[in-house]
């Protein structure tokens, strides 16, 4: 005789899987993936049309408020070397004329030199080094600009008056045209003082922009370089140079663009003196920026005050023309590169 023993049911939570069990409910997504691209889609264009507009808007701004001088002047302002408020006759040639000046002897100044370092950092610096003396290079960047002016008044130009003018003047006294070069009153400030200020300004800039662009250049090709006999050398100007070109070249307009548009370090050191009787490097000039700290908070409303923001967009179209001449080069380059291979 056979008795069956009765089966009791289990609880539902008993044979449930432990993984159910300690699940949450799923929450429906508030977007879904599609419409999560289109909204980035939309931010980015955004972002891109308000930088853009950002630049009309300077551009119509510094248009307007230059029209007054742009009227009466037109493009005469740009070679008209007389400024006086007094008169009420004005024109941008000094100011052009020293802007340009002190930012070209600051790049032949300062690209040597960041090359110079960015090629013993990336190739010939020993381990121990290299993070010290980078992250040295990299804080005279966060150095205060008016810093770099005070320094360069009160240090700096006596010591280039007294060890670099005077010589020269005694050298090349009744030499012509060298004599003339080097004349003007022995106070250290003018043309050559602000030129050598923005290059310790920029070389920062250049300088890390240069390590980091060496440092991208892939190791496969210096040691193949290096394996065909190559020296340090030959490797930078072979290999590592046509391969960053483009980033270097970057560097350089960045260091450009900061000493185009430096403004209290040269109002320090470059004399502000609106003349173009000599061009001596150690006579007293003028820049944009420089006329733009000493004169826009006082000058009044009319053509003085547009004048000066002609100025101001005459800085900006000699931005815009820097720019696109860099990238011009940088075209015409590439294009050599493929006719090359």
């Amino acid at each position: 005789m056979s008795t069956s023993l009765p089966v009791r049911a289990l609880p539902t939570a008993a044979v449930e899987p432990k993984a159910q069990r300690g699940t949450p409910p799923a929450r429906p997504k508030l977007l879904t993936n599609a419409l999560a691209d289109r909204i980035f889609a939309w931010l980015a264009w955004a972002a891109a049309a308000l930088t853009l507009a950002v630049l009309v808007g300077i551009l119509v701004s510094l248009v307007i408020g230059a029209w007054p001088a742009i009227a009466r002047y037109g493009l005469g302002f740009l070679g008209r070397s007389v400024w006086d408020p007094v008169q009420d006759e004005y024109g941008g040639l000094v100011m052009i004329y020293g802007t340009l000046a002190t930012s070209f002897i600051a790049l032949l100044i300062a690209v040597p030199v960041s090359f110079g370092i960015a090629l013993f950092l990336t190739e010939l610096s020993p381990a121990w080094l290299k993070r010290p003396l980078g992250t040295a290079i990299e804080l005279l960047a966060a150095v205060p600009s008016i810093v770099y002016g005070m320094w360069g008044l009160l240090v700096f130009a006596p010591i280039l008056a007294r060890f670099v003018q005077e010589p020269l003047q005694a050298w090349f006294s009744g030499v012509p045209y060298l004599a003339a070069l080097v004349s003007g009153p022995p106070v250290g400030i003018g043309i050559l003082s602000a030129g050598i200020i923005l290059a310790i300004m920029v070389i920062p800039f250049i300088a890390s922009v240069m390590r980091d662009v060496f440092e991208v250049t892939p190791a496969m090709l210096k040691e193949s370089a290096y394996g065909l006999g190559s020296t340090t050398w030959e490797v930078v100007w072979k290999v590592v140079l046509p391969y960053t070109k483009t980033g270097v070249l970057g560097g350089i307009m960045l260091g450009l663009g900061r000493a185009l548009g430096e403004t209290m370090a040269v109002t320090f050191v470059i004399g502000n003196m609106n003349q173009l009787k000599s061009l001596s490097l150690f006579e007293a000039a003028n820049s944009i920026t420089s006329a733009l700290a000493n004169e826009f908070a006082e000058a009044a409303e009319g053509l003085h005050q547009a004048s000066l923001i002609y100025l101001g967009l005459v800085l900006f179209f000699i931005t815009f023309v820097v720019l696109a001449l860099s990238k011009v080069l940088l075209m015409r380059l590439q294009k050599n590169e493929g006719a090359r291979t």
